[in-house]
């Protein structure tokens, strides 16, 4: 058999004949895209927050209060202090 007379009628998809597998499949306009997204999306989604917010806000307030502590310190070097200015007419 050529391979011109394979393609000649047939659909990238369906170029080979495979014997003894059996597949199944539903139209795109049969399914429901999103069935179940509130009534298990939203509780899982909840369950998985839960389960990951004490590995995941930890170091971020720590970041947070470290960072506002350096600000906090750069902040008052940049300070001038009035004390050097005193005797200043």
């Amino acid at each position: 058999m050529h391979i011109t007379q394979i393609l000649r009628g047939a659909h990238f998809g369906n170029l080979a004949k495979v014997h003894g597998i059996v597949t199944y499949k539903i139209s795109p306009f049969e399914q429901k895209a999103f069935a179940g997204a509130i009534s298990h999306g939203v509780p899982n989604t909840i369950r998985r927050i839960r389960t990951s917010v004490f590995r995941v806000v930890p170091p971020f307030i720590i970041g947070y209060l470290i960072y506002d502590l350096v600000e906090k310190e750069h902040d008052r070097l940049l300070r001038k202090d009035p004390a050097e200015f005193a005797n200043d007419s």
